[in-house]
């Protein structure tokens, strides 16, 4: 049976802490280094659902992509939410170990196991880590299909393979436009826009996709038109969860360690319902009761957000 020390030097191996991003939060959060760990349980977000499961499931480390806390805190009192978790850890003997941006980043990574899900061939990554010189490392990964697919068919491949949220998989582009080359990045992913265009892809498929950066992105159609596959951002982390518990499964079984590793199918994801537009509604352009017609939407120059 390993030491929790033990553990995480494994851990620390796969993902280094040095190769986070300077804001970034990772590693040991809670845990007491000798303390013997039998179960480990892998998840997205250190949740109470998730802290709850690990407690049910008898685990001695939870470890998870997201960070508990990102930009610091001045309680840990059970009153609060977060509180609460690192109670529920610290009296059940959980530790919790965090691999985030430094898991991103790495090969294989967070967007390797996504392309995986979805039967992509990895080419390179999309943004390289200029410290690898092997080219193998960064952020997000551009990809090749087998065979080509349409936009429509890509995104319904994508809504099939990964966990089913509320939200499933939007679509801005030809939904019948041919794809061949894919470039995919596990969480939100429109700071990569650029890397998406110079990387001459027909598609990208990511999380969190905000209005605007979409719309000047798809607006711009040289040196051709890229569709958006916009996906729930736990649904793009998640298999992640999968290739992390592997990897430490082949580490267990080299060191003869007998770990029971785990993996969460707890749905996170905090969007919990869909409504689709209904074709009956009025028009944007249609007149309102009692007042004069809309405006052209682009009729606001004033630059304030909306």
């Amino acid at each position: 049976m390993p030491r929790l020390s033990e553990v995480i030097a494994a851990l620390d191996d796969l993902w280094p802490a040095e190769r986070a991003e300077s804001w970034d939060a990772v590693g040991t959060v809670v845990g007491e280094p000798d303390q013997e760990v039998t179960r480990v349980l892998f998840a997205v977000d250190p949740v109470q659902e998730t802290v709850d499961e690990a407690v049910k499931l008898g685990a001695g480390l939870l470890v998870t992509h997201h960070p508990l806390y990102l930009r610091g805190t001045t309680t840990v009192a059970a009153s609060t939410f977060k509180g609460r978790v690192v109670h529920t850890l610290i009296k059940n003997d959980i530790a919790l170990h965090v691999a985030h941006t430094n898991a991103d980043t790495a090969d294989p990574g967070v967007s390797d196991a996504l392309a995986g899900a979805l039967g992509l061939r990895v080419v390179r990554p999309l943004v390289p880590d200029p410290s690898d010189p092997e080219g193998r490392r960064g952020l997000g990964r551009v990809c090749e299909l087998d065979a080509p697919l349409t936009v429509r068919e890509l995104a319904a491949r994508a809504a099939e393979r990964l966990p089913a949220t509320a939200q499933g998989v939007r679509v801005a582009g030809d939904p019948d436009a041919p794809v061949r080359t894919v470039a995919v990045s596990g969480g939100s992913g429109d700071s990569l826009f650029d890397h998406v265009r110079a990387a001459g892809v027909d598609a990208f498929l990511t999380a969190d996709l905000r209005h605007h950066p979409a719309s000047e992105f798809t607006a711009v159609r040289a040196p051709g038109p890229v569709a958006l596959l916009d996906a729930a951002h736990w649904a793009t982390e998640w298999p992640w969860c999968e290739l992390a518990a592997a990897q430490l499964d082949e580490i267990s079984d080299r060191h003869g360690w007998d770990l029971r590793v785990h993996v969460s199918r707890t749905v996170t994801d905090p969007w919990t319902a869909h409504m689709a537009s209904s074709s009956a509604h009025p028009s944007p352009t249609a007149t309102l009761p009692g007042s004069a017609a809309r405006a052209p939407l682009d009729s606001d120059s004033s630059g304030a957000p909306n």
